[in-house]
């Protein structure tokens, strides 16, 4: 973190250079806080932002996942709200994050229907179309269908200017919802080289695929899902899903709440061996809000560097808003300072999207967005910080 030091960019926030105050001249715009490159978003859903505060708090992830599954349109449709209404929640949802200093999203997609607010060019995203199913006979036409789902969004990018982040790939919703027969398109799809998965929500995900049993044979149960094929593996979860990508991708895992160290010895080998990079993701506020869990953060960096930050969804948290997730991490991790946390809002999660060379950093020719933090003691986020974007 640099001081005395000015920052020179031109009306459109293109860095030009950073020199000393003695070196800058008079004419300096003197702010009070620390002035931070915008904030990466790693993951976000932002087509369920009309699901905000309708889903109850700590329902643990089966229930949560049953809730949005049956009500993510259902709710609306019998308030009778229509497509309108959750294009106005999705406008509303983007403008906050524009105020709360984030450039750009790692956005999971299902649907088609962020595509008018994402045409507006106000923030860069990379779509993860997200593709399901766990009964292997399904996988092809649910591949199909994630397909046009994917060429909707790539056409989206061809009429996006020179410079703006509009890219789209197909990825696994989680391991417990992707066949092996799926995971083998995902993996042999060309070009598909940036994905996401959400990843140990819970100790139940391990315990399914280490012995079969526990919470999750309700969720196959209500949604009326035979798994009679499924036989478990003594694996947990990651070390059942990481074997099928080897293709030299860059792949984020999101939540990571029952990731074990154990698991993390396994990535490591296992992104040796097939020259992948991974990414971590925390969502600390989701996890409170699904679950009142939080993961490892201190085993988590024990073992990797790569570590980003994310909101997840309106169905699962307050608000879009990345201080506030650094705000809940610094008060349970209370020895990480705001340093490592803006490493991981800023520069991590560009170089986790592909958009390091635009954003993530103050360099020269980069446009990074700027964001001022307010509020902070020494280099520890209060109750009082903020920040906003003010480029």
């Amino acid at each position: 973190m640099l001081q005395d030091q000015v920052l020179i960019t031109d009306l459109k926030g293109v860095v030009a250079d950073m020199v000393s105050e003695k070196e800058a001249g008079d004419s300096i715009e003197k702010l009070n806080g620390i002035l931070s490159p915008g904030f990466i978003n790693a993951h976000c859903h932002l087509e369920l932002s009309h699901l905000k505060g309708h889903i109850p708090k700590h329902t643990g992830l089966i229930d949560f996942i049953l809730k949005v599954v049956n009500e993510r349109h259902l709710a609306y449709r019998q308030a009778g709200f229509d497509e309108a209404e959750i294009w106005v929640a999705i406008e509303t949802a983007e403008n906050v994050m524009l105020q709360n200093g984030i450039v750009a999203v790692g956005d999971i997609c299902n649907n088609t229907l962020t595509i008018p607010q994402k045409n507006k060019g106000r923030l860069h995203y990379h779509n993860f179309i997200e593709s399901g199913g766990f009964i292997p006979a399904f996988a092809k036409d649910r591949f199909e269908k994630s397909m046009l789902i994917l060429n909707e969004y790539r056409t989206m990018a061809n009429d996006q200017p020179i410079g703006s982040f509009r890219r789209s790939t197909i990825n696994p919703h989680a391991p417990y919802s992707v066949s092996p027969e799926m995971f083998a398109m995902i993996n042999d799809l060309p070009n598909n080289n940036l994905l996401t998965i959400h990843n140990q929500e819970t100790d139940a995900e391990n315990e399914f695929f280490e012995k079969g049993t526990g919470d999750f044979l309700r969720l196959y149960q209500q949604m009326g899902i035979d798994i009679s094929f499924f036989k478990p593996t003594g694996k947990t979860s990651l070390q059942n899903w990481l074997p099928h990508f080897t293709k030299g991708q860059s792949i984020i895992l999101v939540h990571n709440v029952s990731t074990s160290a154990n698991d993390l010895l396994f990535e490591k080998l296992q992104t040796s061996n097939y020259k992948l990079q991974s990414f971590f993701c925390l969502c600390p506020n989701a996890n409170l809000y699904i679950s009142n869990t939080l993961p490892d953060v201190e085993m988590l960096m024990q073992h990797t560097e790569n570590i980003v930050l994310g909101t997840d969804s309106l169905a699962s948290n307050h608000e879009l808003n990345i201080m506030a997730e650094i705000k809940i991490l610094q008060q349970h991790f209370r020895e990480i300072d705001l340093v490592t946390f803006l490493k991981w809002a800023t520069s991590n999660g560009a170089r986790a999207l592909n958009m390091d060379t635009m954003l993530g950093s103050f360099e020269k020719g980069k446009q990074p967005g700027l964001v001022l933090i307010e509020g902070v003691n020494g280099l520890n986020v209060t109750t009082n910080t903020l920040a906003k974007r003010i480029l």
